[in-house]
Protein backbone atom coordinates (compact mmCIF):
# COMPACT_ATOMS: atom_id res chain seq x y z
CA UNK A 1 0.00 0.00 0.00
CA UNK A 2 1.21 3.09 -1.18
CA UNK A 3 2.33 5.84 1.80
CA UNK A 4 1.67 10.14 1.64
CA UNK A 5 4.78 10.70 3.60
CA UNK A 6 7.53 11.84 1.58
CA UNK A 7 10.96 10.50 1.03
CA UNK A 8 13.30 12.89 3.32
CA UNK A 9 14.62 15.37 0.14
CA UNK A 10 18.48 15.64 -0.83
CA UNK A 11 20.53 17.31 1.61
CA UNK A 12 24.46 17.59 2.74
CA UNK A 13 24.93 18.06 6.45
CA UNK A 14 27.82 19.88 7.93
CA UNK A 15 29.70 16.72 8.81
CA UNK A 16 29.70 16.21 5.04
CA UNK A 17 27.45 12.95 5.38
CA UNK A 18 24.48 13.26 2.74
CA UNK A 19 21.34 12.38 2.15
CA UNK A 20 21.06 11.08 -1.98
CA UNK A 21 18.00 10.24 -3.68
CA UNK A 22 18.06 7.37 -6.17
CA UNK A 23 15.54 5.82 -8.62
CA UNK A 24 15.76 3.43 -10.51
CA UNK A 25 14.08 2.53 -13.70
CA UNK A 26 13.36 0.04 -16.53
CA UNK A 27 12.52 2.53 -19.76
CA UNK A 28 11.92 0.00 -22.20
CA UNK A 29 14.62 1.59 -24.81
CA UNK A 30 12.18 4.69 -24.32
CA UNK A 31 9.91 3.11 -27.16
CA UNK A 32 6.72 4.41 -25.08
CA UNK A 33 6.01 8.16 -23.71
CA UNK A 34 9.13 9.94 -23.58
CA UNK A 35 7.04 13.41 -22.14
CA UNK A 36 5.66 10.87 -19.44
CA UNK A 37 8.70 9.31 -18.57
CA UNK A 38 10.29 12.31 -17.98
CA UNK A 39 7.58 13.79 -16.04
CA UNK A 40 8.51 10.86 -13.85
CA UNK A 41 11.66 10.78 -13.40
CA UNK A 42 11.70 14.64 -12.96
CA UNK A 43 8.89 14.84 -10.21
CA UNK A 44 10.99 11.79 -8.11
CA UNK A 45 14.10 14.89 -7.76
CA UNK A 46 16.40 12.09 -7.74
CA UNK A 47 20.69 12.48 -7.71
CA UNK A 48 21.28 9.51 -9.40
CA UNK A 49 19.10 7.58 -11.59
CA UNK A 50 19.95 4.26 -12.43
CA UNK A 51 18.35 3.05 -15.81
CA UNK A 52 17.48 -0.03 -17.92
CA UNK A 53 16.88 -0.47 -21.39
CA UNK A 54 18.35 2.78 -22.43
CA UNK A 55 18.85 3.67 -26.35
CA UNK A 56 20.84 1.07 -27.71
CA UNK A 57 21.35 1.48 -31.17
CA UNK A 58 20.53 4.46 -34.04
CA UNK A 59 21.55 7.72 -32.24
CA UNK A 60 21.24 6.67 -28.92
CA UNK A 61 23.31 8.77 -27.19
CA UNK A 62 21.23 12.03 -28.29
CA UNK A 63 17.75 10.27 -27.09
CA UNK A 64 19.82 9.53 -23.81
CA UNK A 65 20.92 13.05 -23.43
CA UNK A 66 17.10 14.17 -24.17
CA UNK A 67 15.88 12.30 -21.50
CA UNK A 68 18.30 13.59 -19.35
CA UNK A 69 17.96 17.07 -20.38
CA UNK A 70 14.29 17.22 -20.34
CA UNK A 71 14.89 15.27 -16.41
CA UNK A 72 16.94 18.08 -15.23
CA UNK A 73 19.70 15.84 -15.19
CA UNK A 74 22.42 14.59 -17.09
CA UNK A 75 24.22 11.70 -18.39
CA UNK A 76 26.85 10.13 -16.68
CA UNK A 77 27.52 6.65 -17.85
CA UNK A 78 26.55 3.47 -19.99
CA UNK A 79 23.86 2.95 -22.58
CA UNK A 80 24.94 1.41 -25.78
CA UNK A 81 28.59 0.93 -24.00
CA UNK A 82 26.79 -1.63 -21.17
CA UNK A 83 24.60 -2.84 -23.36
CA UNK A 84 21.43 -1.03 -21.58
CA UNK A 85 21.76 -0.19 -18.29
CA UNK A 86 23.00 3.70 -17.57
CA UNK A 87 23.28 6.22 -15.24
CA UNK A 88 21.83 10.07 -14.78
CA UNK A 89 23.02 11.96 -12.44
CA UNK A 90 21.78 15.79 -11.03
CA UNK A 91 24.47 18.90 -11.18
CA UNK A 92 24.60 18.23 -7.26
CA UNK A 93 27.19 15.05 -7.67
CA UNK A 94 30.90 15.70 -8.60
CA UNK A 95 31.97 12.78 -10.45
CA UNK A 96 35.61 11.17 -10.09
CA UNK A 97 35.36 7.93 -12.53
CA UNK A 98 33.13 6.13 -14.74
CA UNK A 99 33.40 2.61 -15.99
CA UNK A 100 30.73 0.54 -18.57
CA UNK A 101 31.58 -3.14 -18.00
CA UNK A 102 29.96 -5.67 -21.10
CA UNK A 103 29.56 -9.20 -19.05
CA UNK A 104 30.53 -12.85 -20.73
CA UNK A 105 28.43 -13.40 -23.65
CA UNK A 106 26.25 -16.23 -23.77
CA UNK A 107 25.36 -17.51 -27.56
CA UNK A 108 21.95 -17.00 -28.53
CA UNK A 109 21.04 -14.36 -25.45
CA UNK A 110 21.80 -10.59 -25.00
CA UNK A 111 24.26 -8.97 -23.88
CA UNK A 112 24.55 -7.76 -20.55
CA UNK A 113 26.28 -5.18 -18.51
CA UNK A 114 26.73 -2.73 -15.72
CA UNK A 115 26.95 1.03 -16.00
CA UNK A 116 28.87 1.82 -13.18
CA UNK A 117 30.65 5.23 -11.25
CA UNK A 118 32.25 6.54 -8.07
CA UNK A 119 30.42 9.88 -7.33
CA UNK A 120 30.43 12.06 -4.52
CA UNK A 121 28.09 14.21 -3.14
CA UNK A 122 29.68 17.16 -0.35
CA UNK A 123 32.25 14.95 1.89
CA UNK A 124 30.35 11.56 0.99
CA UNK A 125 31.38 8.83 -1.29
CA UNK A 126 29.53 6.30 -3.11
CA UNK A 127 30.04 3.50 -5.64
CA UNK A 128 26.95 3.46 -7.90
CA UNK A 129 26.22 0.46 -10.29
CA UNK A 130 22.92 0.33 -12.85
CA UNK A 131 21.94 -3.96 -14.10
CA UNK A 132 19.91 -5.78 -15.94
CA UNK A 133 20.07 -9.26 -15.48
CA UNK A 134 19.51 -12.57 -17.55
CA UNK A 135 15.71 -13.80 -18.04
CA UNK A 136 17.86 -17.34 -17.54
CA UNK A 137 17.76 -18.73 -14.67
CA UNK A 138 21.80 -19.86 -14.25
CA UNK A 139 22.91 -17.06 -16.46
CA UNK A 140 21.40 -14.51 -13.79
CA UNK A 141 23.14 -16.41 -11.07
CA UNK A 142 26.80 -16.07 -12.43
CA UNK A 143 25.67 -12.11 -13.17
CA UNK A 144 24.85 -11.65 -9.74
CA UNK A 145 27.64 -12.74 -8.07
CA UNK A 146 29.54 -10.94 -10.73
CA UNK A 147 27.61 -7.53 -9.30
CA UNK A 148 28.75 -8.54 -6.26
CA UNK A 149 32.65 -8.67 -6.92
CA UNK A 150 32.08 -5.58 -9.03
CA UNK A 151 30.83 -3.05 -6.15
CA UNK A 152 33.44 -5.27 -3.78
CA UNK A 153 36.26 -4.18 -5.88
CA UNK A 154 34.90 -0.46 -6.82
CA UNK A 155 37.28 0.95 -4.19
CA UNK A 156 34.53 2.63 -1.78
CA UNK A 157 33.44 2.18 1.58
CA UNK A 158 29.72 2.76 0.35
CA UNK A 159 28.07 1.86 -2.60
CA UNK A 160 24.24 1.31 -3.94
CA UNK A 161 23.63 -0.78 -6.99
CA UNK A 162 20.47 -2.36 -8.36
CA UNK A 163 18.37 -2.52 -11.63
CA UNK A 164 15.62 -4.38 -13.01
CA UNK A 165 16.71 -8.53 -11.80
CA UNK A 166 14.18 -10.35 -13.38
CA UNK A 167 14.03 -11.78 -10.14
CA UNK A 168 12.06 -11.27 -7.16
CA UNK A 169 13.18 -11.53 -3.44
CA UNK A 170 12.51 -15.31 -3.30
CA UNK A 171 14.60 -16.28 -5.87
CA UNK A 172 17.88 -17.68 -5.96
CA UNK A 173 19.67 -14.79 -7.51
CA UNK A 174 17.79 -12.04 -5.60
CA UNK A 175 18.56 -13.89 -2.23
CA UNK A 176 22.31 -14.29 -3.35
CA UNK A 177 22.52 -9.96 -3.28
CA UNK A 178 20.75 -9.94 -0.65
CA UNK A 179 22.76 -12.08 1.56
CA UNK A 180 25.62 -9.82 1.06
CA UNK A 181 23.94 -6.46 0.22
CA UNK A 182 20.95 -4.88 1.80
CA UNK A 183 17.53 -4.53 0.22
CA UNK A 184 16.63 -1.34 0.32
CA UNK A 185 12.78 -1.96 0.40
CA UNK A 186 12.85 -5.05 3.06
CA UNK A 187 15.17 -2.52 5.13
CA UNK A 188 12.63 0.63 4.82
CA UNK A 189 9.18 -0.20 3.03
CA UNK A 190 7.37 3.17 1.68
CA UNK A 191 5.29 3.64 -1.34
CA UNK A 192 4.48 0.94 -3.60
CA UNK A 193 6.15 -2.73 -3.52
CA UNK A 194 5.69 -4.12 -7.06
CA UNK A 195 7.56 -2.73 -10.14
CA UNK A 196 6.32 -5.44 -12.61
CA UNK A 197 2.33 -5.43 -12.70
CA UNK A 198 1.60 -7.43 -15.70
CA UNK A 199 1.51 -10.69 -14.00
CA UNK A 200 -0.93 -12.25 -11.58
CA UNK A 201 -0.38 -11.76 -8.69
CA UNK A 202 2.26 -8.38 -9.50
CA UNK A 203 5.83 -9.12 -9.17
CA UNK A 204 8.74 -7.00 -7.49
CA UNK A 205 11.27 -7.79 -9.89
CA UNK A 206 13.82 -4.60 -9.58
CA UNK A 207 15.82 -3.37 -6.83
CA UNK A 208 18.04 -1.25 -5.26
CA UNK A 209 20.91 -2.58 -2.65
CA UNK A 210 23.20 -0.72 -0.52
CA UNK A 211 26.28 -1.27 1.23
CA UNK A 212 27.11 -2.01 4.84
CA UNK A 213 27.22 1.82 6.63
CA UNK A 214 24.71 3.49 4.17
CA UNK A 215 21.22 3.97 6.16
CA UNK A 216 18.07 3.39 4.30
CA UNK A 217 15.73 6.35 5.00
CA UNK A 218 12.89 4.64 2.41
CA UNK A 219 12.04 2.90 -0.60
CA UNK A 220 9.17 2.09 -3.11
CA UNK A 221 7.29 3.04 -5.94
CA UNK A 222 6.63 6.39 -5.75
CA UNK A 223 2.79 6.43 -6.15
CA UNK A 224 1.97 9.36 -3.76
CA UNK A 225 5.45 11.83 -4.90
CA UNK A 226 4.16 14.88 -5.82
CA UNK A 227 4.15 15.44 -10.06
CA UNK A 228 3.90 11.50 -10.25
CA UNK A 229 0.49 10.64 -12.05
CA UNK A 230 -0.96 7.14 -12.52
CA UNK A 231 -1.18 8.02 -16.23
CA UNK A 232 2.47 8.79 -16.36
CA UNK A 233 2.95 5.60 -14.81
CA UNK A 234 1.04 3.56 -17.77
CA UNK A 235 2.30 5.87 -20.10
CA UNK A 236 6.20 6.15 -19.40
CA UNK A 237 7.27 2.74 -19.90
CA UNK A 238 6.21 -1.14 -18.91
CA UNK A 239 8.06 -1.36 -15.49
CA UNK A 240 7.26 1.03 -12.43
CA UNK A 241 9.95 3.08 -10.95
CA UNK A 242 11.67 2.34 -7.41
CA UNK A 243 12.70 5.18 -5.15
CA UNK A 244 14.91 5.34 -2.49
CA UNK A 245 16.36 7.57 -0.02
CA UNK A 246 19.51 7.05 1.33
CA UNK A 247 22.20 8.59 4.34
CA UNK A 248 25.26 7.92 3.24
CA UNK A 249 28.14 8.56 5.64
CA UNK A 250 30.83 11.02 5.02
CA UNK A 251 34.09 9.18 3.40
CA UNK A 252 37.03 8.77 6.18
Amino acid sequence: MATTELLPGSRTDADGSAVVRVLSYNIRSMKDDTAALARVIGACAPDLVLLQEAPRFFRWRKKLARLASDSGLVVLSGGATAAGPALLCSLRATVERTEDVLLPLTPGRHRRGFATAVVRFGGARLGVLSCHLSLEKGERYEQGGMLLDRVAGMGVDHAVAGGDLNDDPAGRTFRRLAGTLTDCRTAAPWGGEHTWTHTDPPKRIDALFVTEGVEVLGCGVPYDQPGVTETDLRAATDHLPLLAALAVPAAV
